[in-house]
Protein backbone atom coordinates (compact mmCIF):
# COMPACT_ATOMS: atom_id res chain seq x y z
CA UNK A 1 0.00 0.00 0.00
CA UNK A 2 0.94 3.76 -1.04
CA UNK A 3 2.82 4.90 2.17
CA UNK A 4 1.20 8.13 2.38
CA UNK A 5 -2.25 6.40 2.60
CA UNK A 6 -0.75 4.49 5.22
CA UNK A 7 0.34 7.57 6.78
CA UNK A 8 -3.66 9.21 6.05
CA UNK A 9 -4.71 6.18 7.62
CA UNK A 10 -3.38 6.70 10.79
CA UNK A 11 -4.06 10.31 11.22
CA UNK A 12 -7.64 9.48 10.23
CA UNK A 13 -9.18 6.41 12.24
CA UNK A 14 -12.43 6.84 10.25
CA UNK A 15 -10.39 6.74 6.37
CA UNK A 16 -8.64 3.34 7.85
CA UNK A 17 -12.47 1.81 9.10
CA UNK A 18 -14.04 2.62 5.48
CA UNK A 19 -11.25 0.94 4.05
CA UNK A 20 -10.66 -2.01 5.82
CA UNK A 21 -15.11 -2.07 4.92
CA UNK A 22 -14.56 -1.36 1.44
CA UNK A 23 -11.90 -4.12 1.64
CA UNK A 24 -14.15 -6.78 2.99
CA UNK A 25 -17.17 -5.83 1.04
CA UNK A 26 -15.45 -5.92 -2.35
CA UNK A 27 -12.15 -7.83 -1.98
CA UNK A 28 -10.01 -4.47 -3.18
CA UNK A 29 -8.32 -1.69 -1.86
CA UNK A 30 -8.49 1.95 -3.60
CA UNK A 31 -5.42 3.92 -4.96
CA UNK A 32 -4.73 6.91 -3.36
CA UNK A 33 -4.05 9.76 -5.46
CA UNK A 34 -3.59 13.30 -4.59
CA UNK A 35 -4.57 14.41 -8.60
CA UNK A 36 -7.22 12.97 -10.99
CA UNK A 37 -5.65 12.14 -14.85
CA UNK A 38 -8.11 13.34 -17.32
CA UNK A 39 -8.34 9.62 -18.53
CA UNK A 40 -10.26 7.96 -16.09
CA UNK A 41 -13.05 5.56 -16.72
CA UNK A 42 -16.56 5.84 -15.13
CA UNK A 43 -16.85 1.92 -15.49
CA UNK A 44 -13.16 1.25 -14.52
CA UNK A 45 -12.31 3.66 -11.32
CA UNK A 46 -11.42 2.72 -7.66
CA UNK A 47 -9.33 5.80 -6.54
CA UNK A 48 -9.36 7.82 -2.84
CA UNK A 49 -8.65 11.61 -3.27
CA UNK A 50 -7.56 13.75 -0.26
CA UNK A 51 -8.99 16.96 0.10
CA UNK A 52 -7.76 18.34 3.52
CA UNK A 53 -7.75 15.93 6.41
CA UNK A 54 -10.09 14.62 7.64
CA UNK A 55 -12.15 14.39 4.76
CA UNK A 56 -11.52 12.26 1.56
CA UNK A 57 -13.39 11.23 -1.52
CA UNK A 58 -13.81 7.59 -2.92
CA UNK A 59 -14.36 7.31 -6.55
CA UNK A 60 -15.44 4.04 -7.71
CA UNK A 61 -17.42 2.03 -10.45
CA UNK A 62 -17.30 -1.20 -12.12
CA UNK A 63 -18.67 -2.54 -15.66
CA UNK A 64 -21.21 -3.95 -13.58
CA UNK A 65 -22.33 -0.62 -11.99
CA UNK A 66 -22.07 0.65 -14.89
CA UNK A 67 -21.37 4.27 -13.50
CA UNK A 68 -18.89 5.58 -11.10
CA UNK A 69 -20.37 6.77 -7.20
CA UNK A 70 -19.18 9.58 -5.38
CA UNK A 71 -18.64 8.95 -1.45
CA UNK A 72 -17.56 11.16 1.10
CA UNK A 73 -15.62 9.96 4.03
CA UNK A 74 -15.32 12.23 7.05
CA UNK A 75 -15.61 11.35 10.75
CA UNK A 76 -19.39 10.20 11.39
CA UNK A 77 -21.14 11.02 14.80
CA UNK A 78 -22.57 7.80 16.84
CA UNK A 79 -25.89 7.67 18.80
CA UNK A 80 -23.74 8.87 21.85
CA UNK A 81 -21.27 11.17 20.26
CA UNK A 82 -24.48 13.53 18.54
CA UNK A 83 -26.08 13.99 21.92
CA UNK A 84 -22.65 15.40 23.41
CA UNK A 85 -22.29 17.04 20.12
CA UNK A 86 -26.08 18.90 20.33
CA UNK A 87 -25.59 19.59 23.97
CA UNK A 88 -21.74 21.35 23.29
CA UNK A 89 -23.58 23.03 20.82
CA UNK A 90 -26.16 24.63 22.91
CA UNK A 91 -23.78 25.79 25.55
CA UNK A 92 -21.32 27.30 22.85
CA UNK A 93 -24.25 29.21 21.08
CA UNK A 94 -24.82 30.59 24.57
CA UNK A 95 -21.44 31.39 25.68
CA UNK A 96 -21.02 33.19 22.37
CA UNK A 97 -23.19 35.65 23.41
CA UNK A 98 -20.57 37.52 25.32
CA UNK A 99 -17.94 37.03 23.08
CA UNK A 100 -16.69 40.25 20.33
CA UNK A 101 -18.01 39.46 17.11
CA UNK A 102 -15.30 37.68 14.94
CA UNK A 103 -13.97 39.87 12.02
CA UNK A 104 -12.32 37.16 10.34
CA UNK A 105 -12.91 33.48 9.56
CA UNK A 106 -9.72 32.64 11.12
CA UNK A 107 -11.21 34.66 14.68
CA UNK A 108 -14.06 32.80 14.33
CA UNK A 109 -12.16 29.61 14.66
CA UNK A 110 -10.46 30.72 17.52
CA UNK A 111 -13.15 31.61 19.04
CA UNK A 112 -15.16 27.95 18.74
CA UNK A 113 -12.09 26.34 19.77
CA UNK A 114 -11.89 28.30 22.53
CA UNK A 115 -15.39 27.79 23.83
CA UNK A 116 -15.42 24.84 22.78
CA UNK A 117 -12.28 23.90 24.95
CA UNK A 118 -14.38 25.95 28.51
CA UNK A 119 -17.38 22.89 27.55
CA UNK A 120 -14.95 20.03 27.53
CA UNK A 121 -12.55 17.88 28.99
CA UNK A 122 -10.31 15.33 27.34
CA UNK A 123 -9.68 11.91 29.44
CA UNK A 124 -10.32 8.55 28.84
CA UNK A 125 -14.28 8.42 28.39
CA UNK A 126 -17.06 10.28 28.18
CA UNK A 127 -20.43 11.01 30.58
CA UNK A 128 -22.88 10.11 28.09
CA UNK A 129 -23.29 5.98 27.75
CA UNK A 130 -22.20 4.06 25.21
CA UNK A 131 -23.93 3.18 22.09
CA UNK A 132 -26.46 0.63 22.72
CA UNK A 133 -27.00 1.06 26.50
CA UNK A 134 -30.47 2.09 27.37
CA UNK A 135 -29.18 5.79 29.13
CA UNK A 136 -31.54 7.13 32.67
CA UNK A 137 -33.01 10.52 32.47
CA UNK A 138 -30.35 11.94 34.82
CA UNK A 139 -27.88 10.15 32.43
CA UNK A 140 -29.51 11.96 29.26
CA UNK A 141 -28.88 15.38 30.65
CA UNK A 142 -25.63 17.10 30.97
CA UNK A 143 -25.18 20.19 33.83
CA UNK A 144 -24.46 23.32 32.46
CA UNK A 145 -21.52 23.66 34.78
CA UNK A 146 -19.85 20.48 34.24
CA UNK A 147 -17.34 19.90 31.71
CA UNK A 148 -18.14 17.39 29.19
CA UNK A 149 -15.36 14.36 29.04
CA UNK A 150 -14.28 13.31 26.02
CA UNK A 151 -11.62 11.06 23.93
CA UNK A 152 -9.09 12.95 22.33
CA UNK A 153 -10.98 10.97 19.21
CA UNK A 154 -14.52 12.24 20.23
CA UNK A 155 -12.67 15.81 20.85
CA UNK A 156 -11.25 15.85 17.63
CA UNK A 157 -14.92 14.85 15.78
CA UNK A 158 -16.97 16.99 17.43
CA UNK A 159 -14.79 20.07 16.85
CA UNK A 160 -14.68 19.07 12.95
CA UNK A 161 -18.89 19.08 13.11
CA UNK A 162 -18.48 22.09 14.74
CA UNK A 163 -16.70 24.01 12.49
CA UNK A 164 -18.42 22.60 9.98
CA UNK A 165 -21.47 23.28 10.56
CA UNK A 166 -20.81 27.11 11.60
CA UNK A 167 -18.01 27.98 9.24
CA UNK A 168 -18.38 25.27 6.49
CA UNK A 169 -20.97 23.96 4.26
CA UNK A 170 -22.57 21.41 6.63
CA UNK A 171 -22.66 17.95 5.62
CA UNK A 172 -21.71 19.36 1.64
CA UNK A 173 -18.11 20.23 3.57
CA UNK A 174 -16.66 17.12 1.47
CA UNK A 175 -17.99 18.50 -2.29
CA UNK A 176 -17.47 21.86 -1.38
CA UNK A 177 -13.52 20.96 -0.82
CA UNK A 178 -13.38 18.96 -4.13
CA UNK A 179 -11.24 20.86 -6.79
CA UNK A 180 -12.66 18.71 -9.37
CA UNK A 181 -16.47 19.41 -8.25
CA UNK A 182 -18.30 21.59 -10.88
CA UNK A 183 -22.13 21.86 -9.86
CA UNK A 184 -24.49 20.63 -6.88
CA UNK A 185 -27.70 19.70 -7.38
CA UNK A 186 -29.85 18.11 -4.44
CA UNK A 187 -33.44 17.60 -4.12
CA UNK A 188 -34.92 16.53 -0.57
CA UNK A 189 -33.12 15.32 1.96
CA UNK A 190 -30.59 12.10 0.23
CA UNK A 191 -30.83 13.36 -3.51
CA UNK A 192 -27.38 14.93 -4.07
CA UNK A 193 -25.95 14.53 -6.92
CA UNK A 194 -22.87 16.37 -8.27
CA UNK A 195 -21.07 17.51 -12.15
CA UNK A 196 -18.02 16.47 -12.10
CA UNK A 197 -14.96 17.76 -13.90
CA UNK A 198 -13.60 14.37 -14.83
CA UNK A 199 -16.49 12.06 -14.30
CA UNK A 200 -19.00 14.42 -15.37
CA UNK A 201 -22.99 13.52 -13.62
CA UNK A 202 -22.65 11.40 -10.55
CA UNK A 203 -24.92 10.14 -7.77
CA UNK A 204 -23.56 10.88 -4.17
CA UNK A 205 -23.99 9.47 -0.66
CA UNK A 206 -24.52 12.84 1.21
CA UNK A 207 -27.58 12.95 3.02
CA UNK A 208 -28.90 15.56 5.38
CA UNK A 209 -30.32 12.63 7.73
CA UNK A 210 -34.04 14.81 8.14
CA UNK A 211 -36.61 17.38 6.64
CA UNK A 212 -35.65 19.52 9.52
CA UNK A 213 -31.84 19.44 9.33
CA UNK A 214 -32.45 20.37 5.29
CA UNK A 215 -34.93 23.37 5.98
CA UNK A 216 -32.18 24.22 8.84
CA UNK A 217 -29.50 23.99 6.35
CA UNK A 218 -31.14 25.98 3.40
CA UNK A 219 -32.31 28.42 5.64
CA UNK A 220 -28.79 29.16 6.72
CA UNK A 221 -27.26 29.46 3.35
CA UNK A 222 -30.00 31.71 2.48
CA UNK A 223 -29.25 34.18 4.84
CA UNK A 224 -25.27 33.77 4.37
CA UNK A 225 -26.39 35.05 0.83
CA UNK A 226 -28.52 37.60 2.30
CA UNK A 227 -31.71 36.81 0.97
CA UNK A 228 -33.61 34.54 3.73
CA UNK A 229 -35.90 31.89 2.09
CA UNK A 230 -39.42 31.31 3.88
CA UNK A 231 -42.76 29.82 2.86
CA UNK A 232 -43.82 33.32 2.13
CA UNK A 233 -40.60 33.64 0.38
CA UNK A 234 -39.30 30.28 -1.23
CA UNK A 235 -37.08 30.89 -3.54
CA UNK A 236 -33.70 32.76 -3.03
CA UNK A 237 -30.86 33.19 -5.81
CA UNK A 238 -27.47 34.67 -4.82
CA UNK A 239 -23.84 33.82 -3.79
CA UNK A 240 -21.86 32.66 -0.73
CA UNK A 241 -18.85 34.52 0.97
CA UNK A 242 -16.36 32.02 -1.02
CA UNK A 243 -18.17 33.11 -4.33
CA UNK A 244 -20.12 30.04 -5.08
CA UNK A 245 -23.73 30.59 -6.82
CA UNK A 246 -26.48 29.42 -4.83
CA UNK A 247 -30.39 28.87 -6.01
CA UNK A 248 -33.02 27.36 -3.42
CA UNK A 249 -36.62 26.78 -3.57
CA UNK A 250 -37.26 26.42 0.27
CA UNK A 251 -41.06 25.25 -0.20
CA UNK A 252 -42.57 21.86 -0.99
CA UNK A 253 -45.69 23.45 -2.27
CA UNK A 254 -43.80 24.21 -5.14
CA UNK A 255 -40.24 21.74 -4.80
CA UNK A 256 -43.07 18.31 -4.71
CA UNK A 257 -40.22 16.49 -4.27
CA UNK A 258 -38.94 18.34 -1.98
CA UNK A 259 -36.99 21.61 -0.90
CA UNK A 260 -34.33 21.67 -3.31
CA UNK A 261 -31.14 23.88 -4.62
CA UNK A 262 -28.43 24.16 -7.10
CA UNK A 263 -24.91 25.23 -6.14
CA UNK A 264 -22.03 26.11 -9.08
CA UNK A 265 -18.79 25.60 -7.20
CA UNK A 266 -16.46 29.25 -7.44
CA UNK A 267 -13.19 28.80 -8.35
CA UNK A 268 -10.60 30.82 -6.68
CA UNK A 269 -8.35 30.99 -9.43
CA UNK A 270 -9.59 31.28 -12.78
CA UNK A 271 -8.80 28.72 -15.42
CA UNK A 272 -6.32 30.12 -17.84
CA UNK A 273 -6.13 30.22 -21.76
CA UNK A 274 -3.32 27.52 -21.62
CA UNK A 275 -5.74 25.57 -19.56
CA UNK A 276 -8.59 25.94 -21.56
CA UNK A 277 -6.50 24.99 -25.37
CA UNK A 278 -4.66 22.08 -23.79
CA UNK A 279 -8.76 20.48 -22.77
CA UNK A 280 -9.36 21.25 -26.22
CA UNK A 281 -11.76 24.00 -25.30
CA UNK A 282 -10.32 26.20 -28.47
CA UNK A 283 -7.34 26.24 -30.52
CA UNK A 284 -4.09 28.48 -30.32
CA UNK A 285 -5.14 30.49 -33.35
CA UNK A 286 -8.45 30.91 -31.45
CA UNK A 287 -6.61 32.73 -28.23
CA UNK A 288 -3.97 34.41 -30.30
CA UNK A 289 -7.54 35.51 -32.50
CA UNK A 290 -9.78 36.86 -29.38
CA UNK A 291 -5.88 38.52 -27.82
CA UNK A 292 -5.83 40.90 -31.40
CA UNK A 293 -9.65 41.51 -30.68
CA UNK A 294 -9.88 42.37 -26.90
CA UNK A 295 -6.39 44.41 -27.35
CA UNK A 296 -7.95 45.93 -29.84
CA UNK A 297 -11.22 46.86 -27.81
CA UNK A 298 -13.95 45.11 -29.76
CA UNK A 299 -17.28 44.25 -28.46
CA UNK A 300 -17.49 40.47 -28.18
CA UNK A 301 -20.68 37.91 -26.87
CA UNK A 302 -19.53 34.85 -24.74
CA UNK A 303 -23.12 32.45 -25.77
CA UNK A 304 -24.10 29.35 -25.39
CA UNK A 305 -26.54 27.41 -23.26
CA UNK A 306 -25.98 26.85 -19.56
CA UNK A 307 -23.21 24.73 -18.73
CA UNK A 308 -21.47 25.88 -21.55
CA UNK A 309 -18.56 27.71 -19.95
CA UNK A 310 -19.33 30.91 -20.98
CA UNK A 311 -17.74 32.44 -17.95
CA UNK A 312 -14.92 30.33 -17.65
CA UNK A 313 -14.11 31.64 -21.34
CA UNK A 314 -15.00 35.05 -20.46
CA UNK A 315 -12.73 34.97 -17.57
CA UNK A 316 -9.73 33.02 -18.95
CA UNK A 317 -9.60 35.93 -22.06
CA UNK A 318 -9.42 38.77 -19.66
CA UNK A 319 -6.11 38.30 -19.66
CA UNK A 320 -5.92 39.67 -23.14
CA UNK A 321 -7.20 43.35 -22.23
CA UNK A 322 -4.29 45.80 -21.83
CA UNK A 323 -3.35 45.22 -17.74
CA UNK A 324 -3.74 49.09 -17.36
CA UNK A 325 -7.62 49.31 -18.73
CA UNK A 326 -10.35 50.36 -16.63
CA UNK A 327 -12.74 47.82 -15.96
CA UNK A 328 -16.21 47.90 -14.72
CA UNK A 329 -18.61 44.98 -14.11
CA UNK A 330 -22.28 44.59 -13.55
CA UNK A 331 -23.53 41.78 -12.25
CA UNK A 332 -26.34 39.64 -10.82
CA UNK A 333 -23.87 37.39 -8.63
CA UNK A 334 -20.71 38.33 -8.81
CA UNK A 335 -18.27 35.57 -10.69
CA UNK A 336 -16.11 37.84 -13.55
CA UNK A 337 -12.47 38.18 -12.50
CA UNK A 338 -10.10 40.92 -13.96
CA UNK A 339 -7.15 40.81 -13.53
CA UNK A 340 -6.84 44.53 -13.98
CA UNK A 341 -5.87 46.64 -10.76
CA UNK A 342 -8.22 49.20 -11.90
CA UNK A 343 -12.21 47.64 -11.76
CA UNK A 344 -14.83 48.90 -10.51
CA UNK A 345 -17.02 46.01 -9.03
CA UNK A 346 -20.94 46.39 -8.76
CA UNK A 347 -23.68 44.06 -8.02
CA UNK A 348 -27.53 44.01 -8.09
CA UNK A 349 -29.70 44.57 -4.94
CA UNK A 350 -32.69 42.84 -5.01
CA UNK A 351 -34.49 42.82 -1.74
CA UNK A 352 -35.16 45.77 0.16
CA UNK A 353 -38.15 48.75 -0.49
CA UNK A 354 -38.41 49.11 -4.45
CA UNK A 355 -36.56 52.60 -4.18
CA UNK A 356 -33.92 50.87 -2.86
CA UNK A 357 -33.37 47.99 -5.05
CA UNK A 358 -30.34 48.30 -8.15
CA UNK A 359 -30.98 46.53 -11.29
CA UNK A 360 -28.12 45.71 -13.69
CA UNK A 361 -29.90 48.54 -16.21
CA UNK A 362 -28.95 50.93 -13.47
CA UNK A 363 -26.04 49.25 -13.04
CA UNK A 364 -24.73 49.73 -16.61
CA UNK A 365 -25.96 53.88 -16.65
CA UNK A 366 -23.42 54.61 -13.87
CA UNK A 367 -21.00 52.93 -15.16
CA UNK A 368 -21.69 54.54 -18.75
CA UNK A 369 -20.92 57.92 -17.12
CA UNK A 370 -17.43 56.92 -15.30
CA UNK A 371 -15.63 57.12 -18.66
CA UNK A 372 -14.45 52.92 -18.48
CA UNK A 373 -12.16 51.09 -21.24
CA UNK A 374 -14.49 47.67 -20.90
CA UNK A 375 -17.96 47.37 -19.43
CA UNK A 376 -18.19 43.66 -18.33
CA UNK A 377 -21.95 42.43 -18.35
CA UNK A 378 -22.75 39.24 -16.03
CA UNK A 379 -25.46 38.04 -18.08
CA UNK A 380 -27.75 39.94 -20.49
CA UNK A 381 -31.33 38.93 -20.71
CA UNK A 382 -33.38 41.90 -20.65
CA UNK A 383 -33.57 45.90 -21.23
CA UNK A 384 -30.33 46.36 -19.81
CA UNK A 385 -28.71 45.15 -23.31
CA UNK A 386 -30.15 48.29 -24.99
CA UNK A 387 -28.01 49.92 -22.52
CA UNK A 388 -25.17 47.84 -23.62
CA UNK A 389 -24.98 48.60 -27.16
CA UNK A 390 -25.67 52.34 -26.07
CA UNK A 391 -22.71 51.92 -24.50
CA UNK A 392 -20.79 50.09 -27.69
CA UNK A 393 -22.24 52.87 -30.32
CA UNK A 394 -20.27 55.80 -27.36
CA UNK A 395 -16.85 53.94 -28.06
CA UNK A 396 -17.30 51.90 -25.03
CA UNK A 397 -16.43 48.07 -25.87
CA UNK A 398 -18.51 45.72 -23.80
CA UNK A 399 -18.32 41.47 -23.06
CA UNK A 400 -21.08 40.00 -21.75
CA UNK A 401 -22.51 36.21 -21.95
CA UNK A 402 -25.18 35.23 -23.04
CA UNK A 403 -27.81 32.60 -23.87
CA UNK A 404 -27.81 31.33 -27.27
CA UNK A 405 -27.07 28.13 -28.71
CA UNK A 406 -26.28 29.65 -32.41
CA UNK A 407 -25.54 33.52 -33.45
CA UNK A 408 -28.59 33.41 -35.43
CA UNK A 409 -30.60 32.88 -32.36
CA UNK A 410 -28.12 35.32 -30.56
CA UNK A 411 -29.39 38.04 -32.64
CA UNK A 412 -32.65 36.76 -32.65
CA UNK A 413 -33.07 37.07 -28.35
CA UNK A 414 -31.10 40.67 -29.19
CA UNK A 415 -33.71 42.26 -31.47
CA UNK A 416 -36.66 40.76 -30.12
CA UNK A 417 -38.76 41.57 -26.67
CA UNK A 418 -37.75 42.31 -24.00
CA UNK A 419 -34.26 43.47 -25.17
CA UNK A 420 -35.28 44.80 -28.14
CA UNK A 421 -32.17 46.41 -30.05
CA UNK A 422 -32.76 47.63 -33.58
CA UNK A 423 -31.43 45.18 -36.41
CA UNK A 424 -29.41 48.10 -37.39
CA UNK A 425 -27.62 48.69 -34.32
CA UNK A 426 -26.19 44.63 -33.86
CA UNK A 427 -22.93 45.68 -35.79
CA UNK A 428 -21.91 47.61 -32.75
CA UNK A 429 -21.46 44.11 -31.36
CA UNK A 430 -18.03 42.77 -32.97
CA UNK A 431 -18.20 39.30 -32.31
CA UNK A 432 -19.98 36.36 -31.26
CA UNK A 433 -18.45 33.16 -29.46
CA UNK A 434 -20.34 30.30 -29.33
CA UNK A 435 -19.93 27.72 -26.55
CA UNK A 436 -21.23 24.50 -25.93
CA UNK A 437 -21.21 21.51 -23.80
CA UNK A 438 -21.09 18.56 -25.62
CA UNK A 439 -20.89 14.78 -25.55
CA UNK A 440 -18.39 12.76 -27.75
CA UNK A 441 -17.41 9.08 -27.74
CA UNK A 442 -18.57 8.89 -24.45
CA UNK A 443 -17.13 11.75 -22.65
CA UNK A 444 -18.45 14.99 -21.72
CA UNK A 445 -16.81 18.08 -23.20
CA UNK A 446 -16.79 21.80 -23.51
CA UNK A 447 -16.17 23.25 -26.99
CA UNK A 448 -16.03 26.74 -28.38
CA UNK A 449 -18.51 25.90 -31.56
CA UNK A 450 -17.32 28.47 -33.44
CA UNK A 451 -16.11 32.76 -33.61
CA UNK A 452 -18.76 34.61 -35.63
CA UNK A 453 -17.59 38.08 -36.65
CA UNK A 454 -20.53 40.47 -37.61
CA UNK A 455 -20.09 42.80 -40.38
CA UNK A 456 -23.77 44.55 -40.04
CA UNK A 457 -27.29 44.82 -41.12
CA UNK A 458 -27.66 44.59 -45.08
CA UNK A 459 -31.29 45.49 -46.33
CA UNK A 460 -30.24 44.04 -49.95
CA UNK A 461 -29.28 40.59 -47.73
CA UNK A 462 -32.66 40.49 -45.65
CA UNK A 463 -30.85 41.04 -42.37
CA UNK A 464 -27.70 40.70 -40.35
CA UNK A 465 -24.35 39.43 -42.02
CA UNK A 466 -22.22 37.16 -39.93
CA UNK A 467 -18.58 35.38 -40.78
CA UNK A 468 -18.10 32.50 -39.18
CA UNK A 469 -13.79 32.71 -38.79
CA UNK A 470 -13.19 29.80 -36.89
CA UNK A 471 -15.58 26.50 -36.81
CA UNK A 472 -15.02 22.99 -34.84
CA UNK A 473 -14.89 19.85 -36.43
CA UNK A 474 -16.91 17.42 -34.22
CA UNK A 475 -15.90 14.58 -36.36
CA UNK A 476 -12.06 15.33 -35.95
CA UNK A 477 -12.50 17.18 -32.21
CA UNK A 478 -10.56 20.57 -34.39
CA UNK A 479 -10.77 24.06 -34.87
CA UNK A 480 -10.85 25.19 -38.48
CA UNK A 481 -9.55 28.42 -39.04
CA UNK A 482 -11.82 29.47 -42.07
CA UNK A 483 -11.47 33.48 -41.61
CA UNK A 484 -7.22 33.24 -42.48
CA UNK A 485 -6.92 36.19 -45.02
CA UNK A 486 -11.05 36.87 -44.66
CA UNK A 487 -11.29 38.04 -41.64
CA UNK A 488 -13.67 41.33 -41.16
CA UNK A 489 -12.63 42.30 -38.56
CA UNK A 490 -8.26 41.80 -37.91
CA UNK A 491 -8.87 43.36 -41.91
CA UNK A 492 -11.20 45.81 -41.98
CA UNK A 493 -11.15 46.72 -38.30
CA UNK A 494 -8.07 45.71 -36.43
CA UNK A 495 -5.88 46.68 -39.50
CA UNK A 496 -6.90 49.90 -40.43
CA UNK A 497 -7.55 50.81 -36.92
CA UNK A 498 -3.73 50.08 -36.73
CA UNK A 499 -2.28 51.82 -39.94
CA UNK A 500 -1.39 48.91 -41.80
CA UNK A 501 -0.63 49.78 -45.73
CA UNK A 502 -0.77 45.94 -46.38
CA UNK A 503 -3.99 45.12 -43.98
CA UNK A 504 -3.44 41.12 -44.37
CA UNK A 505 0.06 41.48 -42.64
CA UNK A 506 -2.34 41.65 -39.72
CA UNK A 507 -1.81 38.10 -39.76
CA UNK A 508 1.67 38.24 -38.54
CA UNK A 509 0.39 39.89 -35.56
CA UNK A 510 -2.14 36.98 -34.92
CA UNK A 511 0.31 34.06 -35.19
CA UNK A 512 3.12 35.43 -33.51
CA UNK A 513 0.61 35.74 -30.65
CA UNK A 514 -0.47 32.06 -31.39
CA UNK A 515 3.65 30.54 -30.87
CA UNK A 516 3.61 32.78 -27.75
CA UNK A 517 0.77 30.71 -26.40
CA UNK A 518 2.20 27.86 -28.06
CA UNK A 519 5.23 27.86 -26.11
CA UNK A 520 3.68 28.19 -22.72
CA UNK A 521 1.73 25.13 -23.63
CA UNK A 522 4.81 23.60 -24.62
CA UNK A 523 6.37 24.19 -21.60
CA UNK A 524 3.51 23.40 -19.38
CA UNK A 525 3.45 26.69 -17.98
CA UNK A 526 -0.96 27.36 -17.42
CA UNK A 527 -1.36 28.54 -13.97
CA UNK A 528 -3.67 31.24 -14.67
CA UNK A 529 -0.94 33.89 -12.84
CA UNK A 530 1.91 32.46 -14.31
CA UNK A 531 0.03 33.30 -17.69
CA UNK A 532 -1.13 36.41 -17.08
CA UNK A 533 2.35 37.66 -16.14
CA UNK A 534 3.84 36.75 -19.48
CA UNK A 535 1.03 38.58 -20.86
CA UNK A 536 1.52 41.69 -18.96
CA UNK A 537 5.33 41.36 -19.49
CA UNK A 538 4.75 41.35 -23.41
CA UNK A 539 2.17 44.12 -23.15
CA UNK A 540 4.73 46.41 -21.44
CA UNK A 541 7.97 45.56 -23.47
CA UNK A 542 6.95 43.21 -26.57
CA UNK A 543 8.94 39.80 -26.97
CA UNK A 544 11.99 41.36 -25.36
CA UNK A 545 9.49 40.71 -21.96
CA UNK A 546 8.87 37.34 -22.78
CA UNK A 547 11.16 34.46 -20.74
CA UNK A 548 11.13 32.40 -23.95
CA UNK A 549 11.95 33.05 -27.48
CA UNK A 550 9.39 32.79 -30.23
Amino acid sequence: MDPEFQKAMQRNPHLADYVNDFRQKTGSVPKFVVSLSKDLEIENVNVVLPVGDPVFIHLYGTKEMGEARYYAIEPKLNNKEQKMYDQIMETILEKSENEPVPASESELKDMITKLLNKCVEIGSGADLPDEGQKPGILEMIIPKNKKVLLTQLEYNKILYHIERNIIGSGPLEPVIRDPYLEDIHSIGVSGVSIVHKVLDMMQTDITFGSEDRLDQWLRSMSERIGRPVSDSHPIADGALPDGSRINIIYSPDISRRGSSFTMRKFSETPVSVIQLIDWGAFSVEMAAYMWMCLENGMSIFFSGETASGKTTMLNACLSFVNPKAKIFSSEDTAEVQPPQTVWQQLITREEGPPDSRVDTFTLLKAALRSRPNYIIVGEIRGVEGAVAFQGMQTGHPVLATFHASAITKMIQRLTGDPINVPATFIDNLNIGMILQAVYRKGKFLRRCLSIEEIQGYYEEAGGVVTRAVFQWDPETDTHNFRGLNNSFILEDKIATKLGYEDKREIYNDLFLRARILEEMRKRKIDDYYEVNDILVNFYRHGVDGLPFPV
